[in-house]
């Protein structure tokens, strides 16, 4: 009974919430219809907004241009309803868009609510306020329950229901190590989980801060259309002007309320309509990918973009390399490899090197002396070394028996292992050595002359042709041989490649690889251009090229080196993951920290811009069964040659006009839901997508209205009879 009680009251809040939502829309849709705001917005609806207040003043005080009133006073005010209509329709229609926004930021909101957690600390649970929670903090989260905040997981394995985040319908699995979203709901079993954010300064207080902090200024194309509008505004209603000096000069009665309704029906007033709601759906669409773009600048060059520059590690492929093989050089084993690889990744947390470890112990190729191994000085990984390792320093207290009795991890040293007689030296003589690990040009220079760099290269060949990674690892100047990493492509990166190509972008990858594994990879993708082996700056530098040679860039990057490129590029995504430089530099941010999003920002782009190509078509073609209802309308009564035109067989002149208006006001609420969701969008060669886009929306909106409007005025004749 109590179950049924909190459905029926849940229900009632959301009608309660759906009813305010309503409310605000239809508020701030009369807001927006000031005469300021239009003429500044949108001046169609300002000039559509001009004819109702002339024809309701006319409606209202019939005796001030008796000589230019041919219809009764009921007509005028119906006339004057039907264009306060078409106004209102437009404001809806953006403010529905924008009431999308705010309901992204809303339920975002609701999932930042306090919520009872179960503090972990000396093996028991304590009930506390999420609120209460600190950095360091320990909690348990069994099968049902919300995750309190932002976190790691310490223990257990679960999967995690994110979908009211990503929209993501299928719970995540999640195990030691993984990030977790405060928030999201845990689906099965429990999880230990450290938390790891303050309180304000979440997943989702950042994204809501995005959302927030985000605005949307009119784009390039946008402003060139509004202009376009603005400049046929004024033609037409230029047109108009001389229409009824020139009629009345041929002693043509012309009403009034009938060149309004040319005027209206003459203008664009569906794209005038629908256009900022076009670009606020936009900005939406891309939110419920996490994608948060900071203004509409990158969205709508995305629509043109014609070269993508992408990075291989985390976009084209997984980003996270593993150790799959040790090759030696000759004079070694695989386990001196195994060994060497194992101690100079001893303090590497990174997925390679943990890799590494991991494949070294599978092998049992743990070296000896494993705790001077471990109290060694690390070698930290640099963009400019390119390797990373240890460094082991001489003991001034150490002595021979002592270093001695340390024993190998892995028991006594195998006869035959080279590096663990290596080891053993360096420590009975007590002097300084380092175990490094890096790409192999950024090592050769430190190599000894013993070096054979002709096996060295055929052996790297020999990796690199299976899409691998070779490591060069090495003993103070002593090669002993690779560790193959292999990254795996993301999955169907291919077809999202292909589907990109097809409407006339070309893919670069840019990586630091060698050519030869660099290579594979990029025909594995079908990627069309590769820039092996490059710098932080070769990233800006191809962007550059690519600009100069008139082409619309595309890029995304996470670190302060991608920065520059990332200002630089006509799309910049950065990675919420990333350097703060990077998310200053982008002009999107993706929460997600996907680089492979910049394929779907691609896309929206591409499909925003056959939006308003679609739409501005449909509105254009609109106008051809306009002139058959409107011309015989004004002229047929003094001049019943007129009724030639009038193909339709329109009731009556008055029924034409208001026919004609109903169909101008009924079309925009109509294509609302086209402007907020876009036209299909299908991966092909534009000039395919321009031909069916005139086939239907050309050809569809011509014929559309002679139908339509025909319809409207055998239900009008019906009233007026």
């Amino acid at each position: 009974m109590s179950k049924n009680n909190s459905i029926r009251t849940e229900k009632k809040a959301r009608g309660k919430k759906g009813s305010a939502v309503s409310g605000r829309v239809i508020l701030d849709s009369i807001t927006k219809m000031s005469p300021y705001y239009l003429a500044k917005n949108s001046p169609v609806m300002f000039a559509v907004e001009v004819g109702f207040f002339l024809v309701l003043a006319i409606a209202v005080f019939p005796d001030i241009s008796k000589e230019y009133v041919n219809q009764s006073r009921t007509f005028y005010i119906e006339s004057a309803v039907i264009l306060i209509l078409t106004v209102w329709f437009a404001t809806f229609s953006e403010s529905l868009s924008e009431a999308q926004a705010r309901a992204r930021v809303d339920s975002l909101r609701s999932l930042e609510k306090e919520v009872p957690a179960r503090k972990w600390a000396n093996n028991k649970e304590t009930m506390v306020t999420s609120t209460i929670l600190k950095p360091g903090d320990e909690v348990m989260v069994h099968a049902g329950e919300v995750i309190p905040r932002d976190g790691l997981v310490n223990e257990g394995k679960a999967f995690v229901d994110e979908s009211m985040m990503t929209g993501e319908s299928n719970p995540v699995f999640k195990e030691k190590g993984d990030r977790v979203i405060g928030g999201t709901r845990v689906a099965s079993d429990k999880l230990l989980i450290e938390i790891t954010s303050e309180m304000g300064r979440s997943f989702l207080d950042q994204m809501v801060g995005l959302i927030e902090s985000a605005t949307r200024p009119k784009t390039k194309n946008e402003i060139a259309l509004t202009i376009l509008l603005a400049g046929l505004s004024i033609i037409f209603v230029m047109v108009i002007g001389t229409l009824l000096f020139f009629a009345r000069f041929l002693g043509y009665p012309v009403d009034i309320a009938t060149l309004v309704a040319l005027l209206v029906a003459l203008m664009p007033t569906t794209i005038g309509a629908l256009l900022p709601a076009i670009g606020v759906a936009g900005i939406t669409r891309l939110g419920r990918d996490n994608i948060i773009a900071k203004s509409g600048k990158g969205i709508e060059a995305a629509g043109d973009c014609d070269v993508l520059v992408l990075d291989k590690t985390g976009t084209i492929t997984e980003g996270s390399r593993s150790a799959v093989a040790f090759v030696p050089m000759q004079g070694f084993t695989e386990e001196d490899i195994g060994q060497a690889a194992f101690a100079a990744s001893i303090h590497d947390t990174t997925h390679e090197g943990k890799s590494i470890i991991d494949l070294a112990e599978a092998k049992k190729f743990v070296p000896p002396l494993l705790e001077k191994i471990i109290t060694a000085r690390p070698i930290e990984f640099s963009a400019e070394t390119r390797y990373s390792g240890i460094e082991l320093i001489p003991s001034k207290r150490a002595t021979l028996e002592k270093m001695e009795t340390v024993k190998s991890f892995n028991g006594p040293v195998s006869s035959g292992c080279k590096v663990a007689a290596m080891l053993q030296e360096i420590s009975r003589t007590n002097r300084n050595a380092k175990i490094l690990k890096g790409s192999i040009d950024a090592m050769l220079s430190t190599a000894g002359n013993n070096l054979n760099e002709a096996e060295l290269k055929w052996k790297c060949q020999e990796v690199s042709k299976t899409g691998g990674t070779p490591l060069i690892v090495m003993i103070d100047k002593t090669a002993v041989g690779l560790v193959a990493l292999k990254d795996n492509l993301k999955e169907n990166i291919r077809q999202k490649l292909d589907e990109v190509r097809a409407t006339g972008i070309s893919t670069v990858m840019i990586t630091g690889d060698n050519r030869l594994t660099a290579e594979v990879i990029a025909r594995e993708a079908n990627v069309d251009q590769v820039i092996a082996e490059a710098k932080p700056t070769d990233k800006l530098r191809k962007v550059e090229e690519e600009q100069g040679r008139g082409h619309v860039i595309g890029m995304v990057g996470d670190g302060t080196n991608d920065a520059p490129a990332l200002a630089k590029a006509d799309v910049g995504l950065a990675m919420n993951s990333g350097t703060a430089a990077a998310k200053e530099a982008a002009n999107m941010v993706d929460l997600d920290s996907d680089p492979s999003k910049i394929l779907k920002v691609v896309k929206l782009g591409k499909q925003l811009l056959m939006t308003r190509g679609a739409i501005t078509t449909f509105s254009i073609a609109n106008d051809v069964a306009k002139y058959f209802a409107l011309l015989p309308a004004m002229f047929m009564e003094s001049n019943p040659k007129m009724q030639a035109l009038n193909i339709m067989q329109l009731h009556s002149a008055e029924t034409a006009v208001l026919s004609t208006l109903i169909f101008n006001a009924i079309i925009i609420p109509l294509l609302i839901p086209l402007a907020l969701k876009g036209t299909r969008f299908k991966p092909e060669p534009p000039q395919k997508t321009f031909v069916r886009n005139m086939l239907i929306y050309g050809i569809g909106g011509a014929v559309l209205p002679f139908a339509a409007i025909k319809g409207i005025d055998i239900l009008l004749s019906l009233f007026m009879r």
